[in-house]
């Protein structure tokens, strides 16, 4: 389990993954060799898993974000394994999430504009296996889009 300086590094990692080790060594309050130690013990432990890149889709030209929401025919036995098989396929969709209740899956998807939506929507969208029923949530704004949490 971590331990306060754990978080200290933690929380200076989320809010700069950039950062550099000597620089984050600092801002934590631990020598270079200490925040080396507790960054592979973390990493070992499952803590840190990756440093991620976050791409800004919209500053790439991929103006439409759209979140479907799936749920699938389970009379079929293979639908979710089928489902999912076909969905990572298509390039734009950029996350696949699996849910407990009325929705089974959740997709992300990104297109340059409503043309290009259209089009990914009648080429891929409507043709994955097994679906029973679809709701689409066009994104308008994000308002709080943050990877930290209260360490």
């Amino acid at each position: 389990m971590p331990d306060e300086t754990d978080r200290r590094i933690l929380r200076q990692l989320l809010a700069d993954p950039g950062i550099g080790n000597a620089e984050l060594a600092e801002r934590a309050g631990v020598t270079a060799a200490s925040l080396w130690r507790r960054l592979e013990r973390m990493r070992e432990t499952g803590v840190i898993r990756a440093i991620e890149t976050r791409i800004d889709w919209r500053k790439l030209g991929y103006e439409v974000q759209v979140s479907l929401r799936f749920t699938l025919d389970k009379t079929v036995p293979r639908a979710f394994d089928d489902f999912v098989a076909a969905a990572r396929l298509v390039p734009e969709v950029t996350e696949i999430q699996n849910f407990l209740g009325s929705v089974d899956l959740r997709l992300s998807v990104i297109a340059r504009d409503m043309a290009h939506w259209q089009e990914i929507y009648r080429e891929s969208i409507l043709t994955l296996p097994h679906v029973s029923d679809s709701d689409a949530l066009m994104l308008v704004s994000n308002i709080k889009d943050v990877q930290e949490l209260p360490l």
